[in-house]
């Protein structure tokens, strides 16, 4: 066909490649005198996949976006079927496998905005894979090939239940031939992310039945697993978009978008143009400026980066749930104790922790201190069911910003953590009263140290001062000065006096007491 001109206007230049039902060559548009890429449809395809190709002229039509393939013209020219596209001069995303993390979330982000614009307008790719997206000189990204989208008003033109797409980048609804919504191009997304950051597939098996199955029942391997100088952060996006429930995924494209963004640790330089991409000069500049610009359209204010941190699994998810679909709001991680939240928190720099007081091993008050020493610029919000007076005081003391209880509606929570980014003290229902009240004015407890309450629940759990020293990591002659300071700070004349006084104050509570282990003498 080389030298052809279809319908007397466009002429064919030269060969690029071949597909399973179609031809592409790159052509010139004579009438308008430029460069565009032809697709001719194979002869004798069957009718199903003649419609599939001309659905995707129709989807991809209604697309105008600058990370997505436009669609000119379509055509019929003695027989020959054909679209005319947008011409793309870059190289696949296969060139991009294995990345550096900034050069994985920077096309990553373009693509899940890109996705995020066809879903808006109920399109849905269905064959998202590094083969039908390429990057140009610039670093821009075009999603290509929308053969398989079909629009949500579309008429199907592939049996219910038959399974559409690439094995190793379907989800685990493509595998079973269910009805798709938007989320399953959130998870061939991750795929390809994955494939990006590790250089591997998650999945992969030589029988494509046992392939679909890993997509539906086996979880991924963690990224870090293979590369373990992988930023937690972009580890987690990838984890969080192969869910294999499409309600835990990303609910929108902007939203997987905003969390790859903050994925990166602060001050992370941008890619090296030697080491990702020789022939693009301006790539660097490219990742900068996307790291650093907005992802909010119309400016419409930061984005909040959030830690969800508490051991009942379904509230937390649950609510992760409903704040990640709030504009503006995005969960970088979950813990289910306090050790958790604390390393999730000092690797991922989030800007607010929520954090329930009361979690197995190490609860929300032990590992307060180390947050405000270790991560001083990440806002604190405690969100508890914990009302009791002293655990309010402890906490504040600590350094949390907000004290809000559970009790609390979600409007009420997402203002509240608005609030603290704002660097506005927040006092939920009921706390709020107890402050005014002046429940938590009292001095006596307020000359106390965490290091004080420590030592009373010992006392009170039956500890000597030698194995309170041992636990605490006190000399026995600091251990003694402690205690003597401790007892002069509430006016007592011994120990267990002091223990008692503290019991009867509220400053520990009998829930505390079970929560140390017996000492060595019992």
């Amino acid at each position: 066909m080389i030298g052809t001109k279809l319908n007397g206007r466009y002429e064919v230049l030269e060969y690029l490649g071949e597909g399973a039902t179609s031809t592409v060559y790159k052509g010139l548009d004579a009438l308008l005198g430029r460069e565009v890429a032809l697709k001719v449809l194979l002869p004798h395809v069957r009718e199903t996949t003649r419609k599939r190709f001309f659905q995707e002229a129709m989807a991809a039509a209604r697309l105008n976006h600058p990370n997505i393939m436009a669609i000119y013209d379509r055509g019929d020219d003695n027989g020959r079927q054909f679209l005319v596209i947008e011409f793309v001069d870059g190289d696949a995303l296969t060139s991009y496998i294995p990345s550096a993390p900034e050069v994985v979330v920077s096309l990553g982000a373009q693509i899940a905005r890109a996705l995020d614009y066809a879903h808006e307008r109920d399109i849905i790719h269905r064959d998202i894979k590094p083969a039908n997206i390429k990057v140009t000189p610039d670093g821009q990204v075009k999603i290509m090939d929308l053969g398989l989208a079909r629009p949500r008003d579309g008429k199907r033109v592939t049996a219910p239940g038959m399974v559409i797409g690439t094995p190793a980048y379907i989800s685990p609804e493509q595998a079973q031939g269910l009805e798709l919504d938007r989320r399953t191009d959130y998870y061939s997304l991750g795929i390809v992310l994955y494939e990006m950051a590790t250089g591997q597939l998650p999945f992969n098996a030589d029988d494509i039945t046992a392939l679909m199955l890993q997509h539906v029942q086996q979880p991924p391997p963690p990224p870090r697993l293979v590369v373990p100088t992988l930023p937690v952060g972009l580890e987690r996006v990838i984890l969080k978009s192969l869910e294999k429930q499409a309600s835990r995924r990303f609910q929108t494209g902007r939203a997987m978008a905003e969390a790859l963004v903050a994925a990166l640790p602060e001050g992370k330089p941008a890619a090296d143009d030697k080491a990702t991409a020789p022939q693009r000069p301006e790539w660097a500049k490219t990742l900068q400026a996307d790291r650093l610009k907005s992802p909010q359209a119309g400016g419409a204010g930061r984005t909040i980066r959030i830690i969800m941190a508490d051991d009942h699994t379904l509230l937390r998810r649950t609510l992760a749930s409903y704040l990640e679909q709030q504009e503006g709001l995005v969960i970088l991680g979950e813990a289910g104790d306090g050790d958790s939240a604390l390393a999730q928190t000092l690797a991922l720099q989030p800007d607010v922790l929520i954090l329930d007081l009361n979690m197995p091993g190490k609860g929300g008050l032990d590992i307060l201190p180390d947050l405000r020493e270790q991560a001083p610029n990440v806002k604190v919000l405690v969100l508890t069911g914990r009302e009791d007076d002293i655990y309010i005081l402890r906490a504040l003391r600590a350094g949390a910003h907000g004290y809000v209880l559970k009790s609390t509606d979600e409007v009420k929570l997402v203002e509240s953590i608005r609030k603290v980014m704002d660097d506005e003290m927040v006092l939920g229902r009921g706390v709020a009263e107890k402050v005014v009240g002046g429940l938590l004015g009292n001095d006596e407890l307020k000359k106390l140290t965490d290091r004080d309450i420590k030592i009373l629940l010992h006392v009170a759990r039956g500890y000597e001062n030698d194995e309170i020293g041992a636990r605490l990591g006190l000399g026995i002659t600091a251990m003694i000065e402690a205690m003597a300071a401790l007892m002069n700070k509430l006016d007592v004349r011994d120990r267990n006096s002091a223990a008692l006084k503290a019991l009867r104050t509220g400053i520990i509570t009998l829930e505390d007491l079970h929560d140390l282990p017996p000492p060595p003498s019992e």
